[in-house]
């Protein structure tokens, strides 16, 4: 052992009159820890948040859409084999996309209404997973057991509406057919045939799934259709396969990925992440503090031993080299707890999952967590980072000492 590192564990252990020098370390150490332990918390946290909100939206919208400039996409059934035959792609299905009313004998809901193609739709979204009652099949058919065709609503939406299974709603179109008395909506009677939880409280309240077929009919599309839902094999690599698909179809057809779909969320969201990671390493900042003050007052106490080390002929170099030890010894160890600390608080509130919140706010009802390598990685080194500057002046100061004046009056 270096006599350097021998020493800076040494002035670790106060003595009985020092025991206010060793207080102030302890104190330093577990503000590094804490300070440690609330980045990991709530980057593990933003990071869960993140990735479950990405997994709810995967579920229920496809990674990609095709669609087609200007007018409704008619002849579907060439584009989902031109586009399956591409590289990355996984699965293809049609939809129909619009919006409209769902009446219910207790209530009225604006609704988004998804004509989906019950044979494929589950190979590009998680639909039929995140039904809690009904199955697909009940779509296949015209009708259901009452003759009316089948609708999938949220869980939300059906609580809205105070309707349950089996029961009979109403959707009323916002386009208008003409008729000797002026624009009438159309409206159609639907049997509420399953009904959905996706864990996000806005796709549960404002959406609404049909066959095909019957959106067709009912919006008067005869054979058409709003576009190509498109799954890939690589949902971070979707932008390579919507150009190979552009270049590969040509004009007048586009595509839109889910990151285009949703790039306002996450954006905000990676925001949000980059400033609450600054805002928490403000904290270690002021523990840091803790660390220069305890080195501090370590210098003032320790002025014989550093006069005397340099009469032996210590440097002023290993004299620094002592003290910067000795504060990143407080850096290391109040970093090693923190991590640790945040590390078993993750566990638990991935375990427990004892915070929920309010899933109309939040969209998600309880508090997910996902923890990254990266994310502890970064964290240890910002805050030993910051412990090694904080070393640097008391360091500086104790190496400039002149041990003549030290020891003048001993």
């Amino acid at each position: 052992m270096r006599y350097e590192l021998f020493i800076s564990l040494r002035y670790l252990k106060a003595k009985r009159k020092q025991v206010f020098i060793s207080l102030i370390t302890i104190l330093s150490m577990a503000g590094v820890g804490l300070g440690v332990m609330a980045l990991i918390v709530v980057l593990s946290v933003m990071s869960g948040f993140v990735d479950d909100l990405q997994k709810k939206i995967l579920g229920t919208n496809a990674h990609l859409v095709v669609l087609q400039h200007g007018e409704s996409m008619r002849d579907y059934g060439e584009v989902m084999k031109r586009v399956q035959s591409l590289q990355g792609v996984v699965a293809t299905t049609p939809f129909i996309f619009s919006q409209a009313m769902l009446t219910s004998d207790a209530n009225v809901h604006g609704i988004v209404l998804r004509g989906i193609d019950p044979e494929s739709a589950g190979k590009v979204t998680n639909i039929e997973s995140s039904l809690k009652s009904g199955t697909m099949e009940s779509l296949k058919k015209d009708g259901v057991s009452s003759g009316q065709p089948g609708i999938f609503i949220g869980k939300e939406l059906a609580r809205t509406l105070g309707v349950r299974m089996d029961e009979t709603v109403v959707i009323v179109s916002p386009v208008g057919a003409l008729s000797p008395l002026g624009a009438v909506s159309p409206m159609k009677k639907f049997q509420v045939a399953g009904i959905f939880d996706t864990g996000m409280y806005e796709y549960d309240t404002s959406l609404a799934y049909i066959s095909l077929k019957s959106a067709q009919k009912f919006l008067g599309m005869e054979d058409a259709v709003s576009g190509v839902e498109v799954k890939v094999k690589d949902i971070y690599g979707v932008e390579k396969v919507g150009e190979t698909i552009r270049r590969a179809l040509g004009y007048p057809f586009w595509t839109k990925d889910w990151k285009q779909m949703n790039r306002s969320l996450f954006a905000a969201l990676k925001l949000e992440r980059v400033v609450m990671f600054i805002i928490l390493v403000l904290i270690v900042l002021v523990a840091a503090f803790g660390i220069v003050s305890s080195l501090i007052m370590v210098v003032m106490e320790k002025n014989k031993d550093i006069a005397i080390l340099k009469s032996m002929g210590a440097t002023a170099r290993s004299i620094m080299r002592i003290f910067v030890l000795e504060g990143l010894i407080i850096g290391i160890v109040g970093t090693f707890v923190g991590l640790v600390g945040g590390y078993f608080i993750c566990l638990l509130l991935a375990k427990y999952q004892f915070i929920s919140l309010p899933s109309d706010i939040y969209y998600i009802s309880r508090l997910p967590v996902k923890m990254n390598g990266i994310d502890f990685f970064l964290v240890a080194l910002a805050a030993m980072g910051i412990s090694f500057l904080a070393t640097l002046y008391p360091s500086w100061q104790a190496s400039k000492l002149d041990p003549a004046e030290a020891l003048r009056y001993e």
